[in-house]
C-alpha cells in the first residue's frame, strides 16, 4: 500500500509540477510578447524618424540645388543682358555718327 500511496504522491507532484510549468511558460510568453511588442515599437520609430530626416535632407539638396540653377540662370542673363547693351550701345554710337554726318 505505501508504494502505491508513493506513486499516488509522485504523480500528484508531476502533475503540480506541470501545472506550476505551465503557469511559468505562459508567464514568460506574456513577458516575451510583450518585450517584442516595445522593441518592434522602438523599431518602428526609429525607422521613422530617419525616414522623415531623409525626407527633409531631400527637400533641403532640392532647394539648394534649385536655389544654385536659379543663380545660374540669373548670372547668365546678366551676362546676356551686358552683352545686348555692349552691342547696342555700339550701334548707337554709329547711328549718332550717321545722324551727325547726315545733319552736317
Amino acid at each position: 500500500m505505501a508504494e502505491i500511496s508513493d506513486a499516488i504522491a509522485m504523480i500528484k507532484k508531476a502533475e503540480a509540477d506541470a501545472e506550476q510549468l505551465i503557469v511559468d511558460s505562459e508567464a514568460q510568453s506574456k513577458d516575451l510578447i510583450a518585450e517584442s511588442q516595445l522593441k518592434a515599437e522602438e523599431i518602428i520609430s526609429e525607422a521613422k524618424l530617419a525616414a522623415e530626416e531623409e525626407a527633409k535632407k531631400t527637400v533641403f539638396d532640392a532647394e539648394d540645388k534649385a536655389k544654385n540653377e536659379a543663380l545660374s540662370i540669373a548670372e547668365e542673363s546678366k551676362i546676356e543682358v551686358k552683352s545686348l547693351k555692349d552691342k547696342s550701345m555700339a550701334n548707337v554710337d554709329e547711328a549718332a555718327s550717321i545722324i551727325v554726318k547726315n545733319i552736317l
